[in-house]
């Protein structure tokens, strides 16, 4: 059997992988061909029968025979544009007049990747919408926070999941604007010159640009004022340097997902379905595959925008083709990783369990702790050394974290609450409560919900 890739049936949604697809390649240059064509009936270069005979087979994709042809040219889209000719016997003998190959694969790579962003936005408003829900209901719900992988000042889970969502609506946005700026090569010939299309049309009152403007209305898309064979290749670059933000931006969340999951932490939990197998060995286990795919996938995803670098970097003169067979997969995989990896994500926020019981017994062990600073602007402010009361307060707490374990109170408030130099500025209860990291919050709250409402005025789901 021959090798198959995860791809093709394990990674991205089908909806994707259509955009990717062979055929779909194949479509798209017909697509191409069909509206030079017609641009070229306009202009009255070639007859409207012609082009009709086009459009009828515009959709009839053989790969079985182009597969034939290819394997004696060696060059795929000649071998389509035979196909296509074979097909249309009036249609055939003006298709691809004035062009070269790029002039069909660039365009057509554009109107490609336009639907495939489209998609991914759609996929990342799915994420966020959700992920809205989750920080309005997690707003209040108090976790110990981390810094260092160390304990720090308390937080609220909706606080933390507020940090994914700016940074996926930033994604958004940059994705939005990378969509609205891809720019085709236009139809102007193997050097970017329309050397050809000037004489083609020397005796007519279309211009190519005129022309080359109706090729691109008909398509949806709009070209580089400066081209050479192929449109710029930094063009690339960016676009897979954008998709690489995304795919940072979910490595982020999906690593935290997984560290909020461990025993050390519990605060949350990817979803775990009812008959699904944690580990072959261990029946036990409920391991993060979600969270860990995500993170897996992600790596693709750069690796490729450092391949688009090399590419755009190394381009030679007006061409060279040592970025057409790596382009054939970092482009469209890149687009299908990011594609599993937001629907894993959709998963993993819809179906997020808060294990609010353990966060609290959390916070209980190693809250007084984490307050400790609390404590000390609060004795400043009565008028105490800051260095003095922070060097004391550092010994009171000076391996009181190894001695701190969730399920019994923590002995640190008794310690404090008799320290007669912390007493000489605040009573013992006003100690107490101020090491009650429950309350400790701040402006998380509050800022948790101002961002689940900016994602939803974003996407008008107000």
């Amino acid at each position: 059997m021959n090798y198959e890739s995860p791809f093709t049936t394990r990674y991205g949604s089908p909806e994707m992988r259509g955009v990717w697809s062979e055929v779909a390649k194949r479509r798209a240059w017909r697509r191409v061909w069909v509206a030079v064509a017609q641009a070229q009936a306009a202009a009255g270069l070639v007859s409207a029968e012609a082009v009709d005979d086009l459009r009828a087979h515009q959709l009839d994709i053989d790969l079985q025979r182009a597969a034939e042809i290819e394997a004696e040219v060696s060059h795929d889209l000649q071998a389509e544009l035979r196909v296509y000719a074979e097909q249309c016997p009036l249609g055939g003998p003006i298709l691809h007049w004035g062009m070269t190959s790029a002039d069909v694969q660039d365009n057509a790579d554009i109107v490609r990747q336009r639907a495939a962003l489209g998609l991914l936005l759609r996929r990342l408003r799915e994420v966020l919408l959700p992920l809205a829900d989750q920080i309005e209901s997690t707003a209040d719900t108090v976790v110990l926070g981390y810094t260092h992988l160390q304990p720090a000042e308390p937080t609220t889970l909706g606080y933390r999941l507020s940090t994914y969502a700016q940074d996926l609506l930033g994604c958004y946005d940059r994705l939005a604007r990378t969509r609205a700026a891809l720019r085709g090569k236009g139809i102007r010939g193997p050097v970017g010159t329309s050397a050809t299309f000037v004489e083609m049309l020397a005796e007519s009152d279309v211009t190519p640009d005129m022309l080359e403007a109706t090729v691109l209305e008909a398509l949806g898309i709009e070209a580089h004022p400066v081209a050479s064979q192929t449109y710029p290749r930094l063009q690339d670059y960016r676009l897979l340097a954008g998709l690489a933000e995304l795919a940072a931006a979910l490595h982020k969340f999906a690593l935290d997902v997984r560290l909020m999951q461990s025993p050390g932490i519990g605060q949350a939990y990817e979803p775990f379905g009812e008959q699904q197998v944690g580990s072959s060995a261990m029946p036990f286990k409920r391991n993060p595959i979600l969270a860990e795919k995500i993170c897996s996938l992600a790596r693709l995803v750069l690796a490729g925008a450092g391949v688009a670098w090399e590419n755009a970097a190394s381009t030679l003169l007006e061409r060279s083709l040592d970025d057409s067979a790596n382009r054939r997969s970092t482009i469209p995989e890149a687009f299908l990783t990011c594609d599993e990896m937001l629907l894993a994500a959709e998963k993993i926020v819809t179906g997020l369990e808060v294990d609010a019981p353990a966060a609290a017994e959390q916070l209980q062990a190693l809250g007084p702790l984490v307050a400790t600073e609390r404590l000390l602007t609060a004795l400043v402010r009565a008028g105490a050394d800051r260095q003095a009361m922070h060097e004391r307060l550092r010994r009171h707490t000076r391996g009181a974290l190894e001695r701190s374990r969730p399920g019994g109170p923590n002995p640190l408030p008794d310690r404090i609450a008799s320290d007669t130099a912390i007493l000489h500025f605040l009573q013992p209860a006003r100690v107490r409560s101020l090491l009650d990291a429950s309350t400790y919050v701040g402006q998380a709250p509050a800022r948790a919900r101002q961002m689940a409402a900016a994602v939803r005025e974003r996407f008008g789901a107000g």
